[in-house]
């Protein structure tokens, strides 16, 4: 297809990009210390990390890494950490070491974290000592052999460390007890590797950097092979589309969503870096009201979420009464921006919401709006610079512009292949190398692209993919239940919601009791919020539960 989208481009934003600038995430970090030493790189409660102190720090983790663990070159090294600082000195220590980094959510539970440590063959975690539990019941059948041990205070300076991880641990009681051993401290690691001193590693673009994981409508886990070339093209893609409007060494960033997230882990973590920007680090984005204080005491200039996450700031008194005023973007992503909630935005940000569409599979970014947008359009936007974008139907023909159908794509940031997973990897890739997003999607003659549905069941609650095929095995396993079927359902708070429907085995079965079942196995967002029995259910001729039809189907009285 011609590349219709380039005359509906931004001043100032080239066609293509050029590759190659850094050969790896760490060059590119190193380049941003040469240029913003004494700058602040992150800030989290309060404690501020210049990208000197960063430098410092992740190379000591490197060496501990290195020379007392002595990882092989390319070992897995998984981080379970929410947005603390401990989480950027540890992903780039890995990282300029030559290893690759396997993100773990930190409310997974022990099934789902054994799932991922297994098939990633982690031999390293760094974990938060929050979440010690869930490691302890899941490592047994791992590869892990090291477990280093953060606390939440530990880069937060004496004594405001000191007092946090007391009030956390005795005051919140928000640390449960754990028996793990051997575990070495983040701050002894830290010691050990200051002592031990930091080897260079020659990383190069093809190299892994990150085992993101992701899923697909069989509800299994895959882990999505991102180069650094992979990251690196994003990020340079972003970089040339916010360039005009964002000035170097001159940005606060704002960090909600969990640098886990591969959302956040581009766009604000890497992005941000290229251009020495500073990122607020908000660690529980849940605590609404404490956000929002955290918010008043910085001119923040980027401002990156989640359609629940700017509908939550916004029902929140305080929010309305901050300034505004050196507010340059605010961009949403993750899921679905809905119109009622970005003209309320902007009626009361005076900014507008800015709509961007990305996959764990492209590192993520595939699609955004202009930057200079007059107001929300519905529309995911326009491909990046240097990525290709079709619409084809279920034979992989192209379709004339304003037909729905499946949205390709093409370009330097699409993964290499789902990890060791061959089959899965055939399944989204074409002979001509572009790939399946599993979404339906429409191109207008000006090159905007509008999302019309997923063509995969995937069930998006505030931006987490929700597979149901993992939710119905879960359900499965209790003993009550006959059959299930999971789907997703509109929600008000989180775009959408987990529904089941269950046939049951046993009579007595309750509500109540599935839910606790649920939650025993499944994150919190995962947990079905609706459920509704019935004798059976809908199914075609070869007896496969047909979702569809129940997602369809208007709600019973």
């Amino acid at each position: 297809m011609e590349r219709i989208w380039l005359s509906s481009y931004p001043a100032g934003v080239p066609a293509d990009v050029a590759l190659g600038e850094f050969p790896s995430l760490g060059a590119l970090f190193a380049s941003s210390v040469e240029r913003h030493r004494d700058r602040v790189a992150f800030i989290n409660m309060g404690a501020k990390l210049s990208y000197g102190e960063v430098d410092t720090l992740s190379l000591r983790f490197a060496a501990y890494l290195q020379s007392v663990l002595e990882l092989p070159r390319g070992a897995r090294v998984a981080i379970m950490m929410p947005n603390v600082l401990q989480y950027p000195v540890a992903m780039l220590g890995a990282l300029r070491a030559g290893y690759v980094v396997v993100n773990c959510n930190p409310l997974y539970t022990p099934r789902e974290l054994e799932h991922q440590l297994k098939d990633s063959g982690a031999v390293a975690i760094v974990i938060l000592e929050n979440f010690a539990r869930t490691l302890e019941r899941a490592i047994a059948a791992t590869d892990i052999r090291h477990v280093v041990m953060a606390r939440m205070g530990d880069l937060l300076g004496f004594p405001k460390g000191a007092i946090v991880n007391f009030v956390v641990k005795y005051v919140r009681r928000l640390v449960p007890r754990w028996r793990l051993a051997p575990v070495t401290r983040f701050t002894t690691a830290l010691a050990q590797g200051a002592a031990a001193g930091f080897r260079p590693v020659a990383v190069g673009p093809d190299d892994t950097a990150f085992l993101q994981y992701t899923g697909g409508t069989t509800g299994v886990a895959k882990g999505a092979v991102l180069s650094h070339g992979n990251m690196l093209a994003n990020l340079t893609q972003a970089h040339a589309w916010i360039r005009p409007v964002l000035s170097e060494g001159d940005e606060l960033v704002v960090t909600v969503l969990p640098l886990y997230h591969i959302f956040a882990l581009t766009a604000n973590c890497f992005t941000f870096i290229k251009i020495g920007a500073s990122n607020l680090l908000i660690t529980n984005p849940r605590d609404v009201p404490a956000m929002v204080a955290e918010l008043a005491k910085y001119r923040f200039t980027i401002l990156i979420g989640v359609n629940t996450l700017f509908n939550a700031l916004m029902n929140d008194h305080g929010f309305a009464r901050l300034d505004f005023s050196a507010l340059k973007v605010a961009l949403g992503g993750g899921m679905s921006v809905q119109k009622a909630v970005a003209e309320r935005w902007q009626k009361l940000t005076g900014k507008p919401l800015i709509e961007a569409y990305g996959l764990t599979e492209t590192s993520p970014a595939v699609t955004i709006n202009p930057l200079d947008l007059a107001e929300f359009n519905g529309m995911i936007g326009l491909p990046l610079p240097s990525t290709e974008v079709v619409i084809r139907n279920d034979d992989g023909r192209d379709l004339p512009l304003g037909t729905p159908g499946e949205l390709c794509v093409r370009g330097p940031q699409v993964m290499k292949a789902y990890y060791r997973r061959p089959d899965e990897t055939a399944k989204v890739f074409m002979a001509d190398g572009f790939m399946r997003t599993g979404d339906i999607a429409v191109m207008n003659e000006r090159g905007f692209i509008h999302l019309v549905d997923r063509k995969k069941d995937t069930i998006l609650v505030s931006g987490f993919n929700v597979y149901p095929n993992e939710v119905e095995d879960v359900v499965a396993l209790h003993p009550g239940v006959r059959e299930v079927a999971a789907v997703g359902v509109p929600d008000a708070h989180s775009g959408e919601t987990v529904k089941i429907f269950v046939v049951r085995k046993d009579p007595a079965l309750s509500e109540k009791s599935l839910i606790e079942h649920c939650r025993r196995n499944l994150t919190r967002y995962k947990v079905p919020r609706l459920i509704e029995f019935r004798d059976d259910l809908p199914k075609s001729t070869v007896g496969k539960i047909l979702r569809r039809a129940l997602r369809d189907e208007p709600p019973r009285p």
